[in-house]
C-alpha cells in the first residue's frame, strides 16, 4: 500500500506537466483515488458528505479571505500595464543611482511576486517587461537573468505574501494545540511584540 501515495504524486506531477489546471487536477485525482477507495474498500463513501462542510469552513477563515484579493491585485497591476509604469517611473527616479533599474525591477519585482504568489507568473511576467531593457542599458545576460529570477523568489518572504498568509492559517494555533496536548492548558503565545518590550525593560 506504500506505493498508492507515489502513484498519486506521479499522476499529480504528471497532469501539471501536460498542462491541465492546478485546481481541477489536484481535485479530480482525489476525488479519483476516492472512488477507487470506494470500490475496493478502503475508503467510506459517507465521507464525501464532509466536502460542503470543509468547503464552507475555508469560505469563512477570515486569514485565507486575504488570498483571493492578493491575486486580484497582482493580476490588476499586471494588466492594466501599472506594473511597467511603474517599473518605467521607477526607473526614472533611480536613473542618477548606481544600478538603479536593477534596484526598481527588485521592488517592482518583489511587489508582484508577493500579490500573485506565484514565482514562476512573476518571472516570466518581469523578464518579458525588464529583461530587453536590461540588456539594452548593457547589463550582461547573466546578470540580468539572474536579478530576475531572484526578484521572482524574493517575493515570498515579503509581505503581503500569499505564501506567508496560507503559513501563518497553518500555524496559528499549533503553539496552543502542542501545549494541549503536553496538558499545559495556560499557555500563553509568545509574539515578537512581547520580547521587544521584555528587551526594553529588562532594566527597570
Amino acid at each position: 500500500m506504500e506505493i498508492i501515495p507515489l502513484i498519486f504524486i506521479l499522476l499529480v506531477c504528471a497532469s501539471l506537466l501536460m498542462g491541465f489546471p492546478v485546481a481541477f487536477t489536484l481535485a479530480g485525482i482525489s476525488v479519483l483515488y476516492a472512488l477507487i477507495g470506494v470500490i475496493i474498500g478502503f475508503f467510506d463513501v459517507n465521507l464525501f458528505k464532509n466536502i460542503p462542510i470543509r468547503i464552507y469552513g475555508i469560505m469563512n477563515n477570515q486569514t485565507l479571505l486575504a488570498v483571493p484579493l492578493f491575486i486580484y491585485m497582482g493580476v490588476t497591476l499586471e494588466k492594466s500595464g501599472i506594473a511597467a509604469s511603474m517599473l518605467s517611473e521607477m526607473g526614472k527616479a533611480f536613473a542618477k543611482v548606481k544600478s538603479g533599474l536593477g534596484i526598481s525591477i527588485i521592488l517592482v519585482g518583489t511587489l508582484l511576486a508577493a500579490s500573485t504568489g506565484i514565482v514562476g507568473a512573476t518571472v516570466v511576467t518581469m523578464g518579458l517587461m525588464s529583461l530587453p531593457i536590461l540588456l539594452k542599458q548593457g547589463y550582461s545576460k547573466e546578470f540580468s537573468t539572474g536579478l530576475v529570477a531572484a526578484t521572482g523568489t524574493l517575493g515570498q518572504i515579503i509581505p503581503p505574501s500569499i505564501a506567508l498568509v496560507l503559513l501563518g492559517d497553518v500555524m496559528s494555533n499549533a503553539y496552543q494545540r502542542a501545549q494541549n496536548n503536553l496538558g499545559i492548558f495556560s499557555q500563553k503565545t509568545v509574539s515578537v511584540g512581547d520580547l521587544l518590550l521584555e528587551q526594553s525593560f529588562q532594566d527597570y
